[in-house]
């Protein structure tokens, strides 16, 4: 599927939501794409792209911002705090605020360096032992805790279990939120972004379906 057939499907679901046209940000998920498929995209003229790992970020998005300019890089992948530097060097946002060590981490090198990039606490709202992301039950906490540190807290991520019917993740995650006075939400990927803009989602992470399997390797 194309770039251009994602942006359609994206706009056609703001309209049947009766949301304002260009509200969703579409992030173009670019891990273990290998550089001649990313390029094509960023040759399309889209400039926002999400990674995981801060490592293969690091090794891919310096090169790419000399050639192109106005990129706007996510990092939507677990963290880990001895990253947080890199990640906030080269990011405009992160998705997966998860624990309170983290985001002291943050806190602290916002403080140093006076910046910050944009934050989403990412919330599990399966309760899936093996996922990463706060409880809904300690959400609201963990909300106030990372705003007491002066956190540039913009909204919330979620990521459904698979095997779950995503609408009811995406509905928790958009009340939480609502609750919290948050604006943004981060809530949808390939398979289901249609439904998590028709439920708010305000950024969604798009990935094979604009470029196409991922590779085992990445060149």
């Amino acid at each position: 599927m194309s770039l251009d057939e994602i942006r359609d499907r994206v706009a056609t679901a703001e309209r049947k939501a009766e949301r304002a046209p260009g509200s969703v940000t579409l992030i173009a998920v670019s891990k273990m794409q290998p550089d001649a498929r990313v390029e094509a995209v960023l040759e399309a003229g889209h400039r926002v792209f999400g990674e995981n790992r801060v490592q293969e970020a690091a090794g891919k998005w310096p090169a790419f911002r000399g050639r192109f300019d106005g990129i706007e890089l996510h990092i939507i992948g677990p963290l880990q705090t001895n990253k947080a530097r890199q990640a906030m060097e080269l990011a405009q946002a992160i998705h997966s605020v998860d624990r309170p060590k983290l985001a002291a981490t943050l806190a602290r090198l916002a403080q140093e360096t006076g910046a910050c990039p944009e934050l989403f606490i990412q919330v599990n709202t399966g309760e899936e032992a093996q996922k990463a992301g706060v409880l809904p039950v300690e959400a609201d906490g963990f909300v106030k805790e990372c705003r007491a540190m002066d956190l540039p807290v913009r909204g919330l991520m979620c990521i459904p279990p698979v095997e779950e019917e995503p609408s009811l993740h995406f509905a928790l995650l958009a009340k939480i939120a609502e609750r919290n006075g948050l604006s943004g939400l981060s809530m949808g990927m390939s398979g289901d972004f249609e439904s998590a803009i028709a439920l708010g989602a305000t950024h969604v992470r798009v990935g094979s379906a604009i470029f196409g399997e991922r590779s085992s390797k990445v060149s």
